[in-house]
C-alpha cells in the first residue's frame, strides 16, 4: 500500500541501505573518541575511501577488493592525522578539518577520468525463500553483505568496549591518558590503533557509497555524509547501540526527502535537500546544550594532546 505515492516497505529497505556508510563511518570515530582522539576528518576519508575503493574494484573486477582498498585508503589518510596529532601535537580540531580538504582535493585528483565508469555488482546475500516473505522479506532479507556486516561490527564494537580488557583500556586512556599512562599503558600507541580503526571504518563507509550506494564515481560523492557521522557520535551519547539507531534515522530522513521530491511533493525541492543537514545540526545543538546525558558522557580526555614527558 502506497502513502501519497511512497511505498513503507521500499522506504524502510532504502534506508536500511542508506544507514550504511554513515553507520561505519560514525562506528569508526565512536571508538577513536573514546580513546579521547576527536578527529574532524571524517569526511575527508571517506571520500578518500570512496575513491580508492572505486578504482580497486574496477581494475579487479571484485567489489570485496574494494571494499578493502577503501578501508586501506581512509587508515592510509588517518595515519597521516595520527602522526600530526599524536607525534607532532598539532592541534586535533584543524588538523582533523586540513584533512578534510585534503582528502576532497586528492580524492577529486585521484577521481580523474573515472567518471561514467560503473564498478562490478555487489550481490545480494541470497536468503532463498526468506526474501519472498511479504513485507519482512524486502525489509529483512534481500540486501548485500555489508548491510548485515554493518550490524555486526556495531554488535562486535559494542561488546569489545563493554566487556573485554582491550575495550577497558581504550576506554580508560579516553578518560584520563595520564592516569592509564601512569599505569603503563603506551597512550600513544593505543591511541593510533583507534585513529587508524577509524579511518578504516570511514574508507569502508566511503567505498559503500561509490560501489553500492550510488554506484559511480563524482567529484563530492559523499555529500556531508562524514559531517552527519560525526553528529550520530555526539546524537548516540559515544554509545554503539545508538550508533545504529541514529543511522537509521538519518538515513531514512535522506531517503524520505528523496522519495519526497520522487512524489512530486509540493514542499521545494531545496528545503527537502537540506531537511538532513539541517537535522543534523538542530540535534548538535540540541545535544550539546547544558549539561545534558550526552555532555556528561563525552570521554573527560576528548581533544586533548598527550605527552608522556609532560
Amino acid at each position: 500500500m502506497d502513502f501519497g505515492g511512497i511505498n513503507p516497505v521500499i522506504l524502510i529497505a532504502s534506508l536500511m541501505v542508506a544507514a550504511v556508510p554513515i553507520m561505519l563511518a560514525a562506528l569508526g570515530e565512536l571508538v577513536v573518541e573514546k580513546a579521547g582522539v576527536l578527529n574532524l576528518g571524517v569526511e575527508g576519508m571517506m571520500i578518500v575511501g570512496a575513491i580508492c575503493g572505486f578504482i580497486t574494484a574496477v581494475h579487479t573486477g571484485s567489489p570485496v577488493m574494494g571494499f578493502l582498498g577503501g578501508a586501506v585508503g581512509g587508515a592510509a589518510l588517518s595515519l597521516v592525522f595520527a602522526f600530526l596529532t599524536q607525534v607532532l601535537l598539532a592541534n586535533q580540531v584543524a588538523t582533523g578539518l586540513a584533512l578534510t580538504l585534503f582528502g576532497l582535493g586528492f580524492a577529486s585528483l585521484m577521481g580523474q577520468g573515472y567518471n561514467g565508469i560503473k564498478p562490478p555488482p555487489t550481490l545480494s546475500v541470497p536468503m532463498g525463500p526468506l526474501a519472498d516473505i511479504p513485507v519482512l522479506g524486502p525489509i529483512l532479507f534481500d540486501h548485500d553483505w555489508m548491510v548485515y556486516m554493518s550490524i555486526a561490527l556495531v554488535a562486535l564494537v559494542w561488546w569489545v568496549l563493554k566487556a573485554t580488557r582491550l575495550g577497558l583500556i581504550i576506554r580508560a586512556v579516553g578518560e584520563s591518558h595520564d592516569a592509564a599512562h601512569a599505569l603503563g599503558y603506551k597512550v600513544n600507541r593505543i591511541r593510533l590503533g583507534c585513529i587508524a580503526f577509524g579511518g578504516a571504518m570511514a574508507g569502508l563507509g566511503g567505498a559503500y557509497i561509490s560501489l553500492v550506494r550510488v554506484p559511480q564515481w563524482v567529484d563530492g560523492i559523499t555529500a556531508g555524509a562524514g559531517w552527519i557521522a560525526l553528529a550520530i557520535v555526539v546524537f548516540a551519547s559515544w554509545r554503539p547501540w545508538r550508533v545504529l539507531i541514529g543511522a537509521y534515522l538519518f538515513g531514512g530522513i535522506t531517503v524520505l526527502q528523496l522519495n519526497l521530491q520522487a512524489a512530486g511533493s509540493a514542499i521545494p525541492v531545496e528545503y527537502l535537500s537540506m531537511s538532513p543537514y539541517l537535522i543534523t545540526i538542530l540535534v548538535l545543538v540540541i545535544m550539546s546544550s547544558g549539561r545534558g546525558r550526552a555532555a556528561l558522557n563525552a570521554p573527560a580526555s576528548l581533544g586533548q594532546n598527550f605527552h608522556a614527558a609532560r
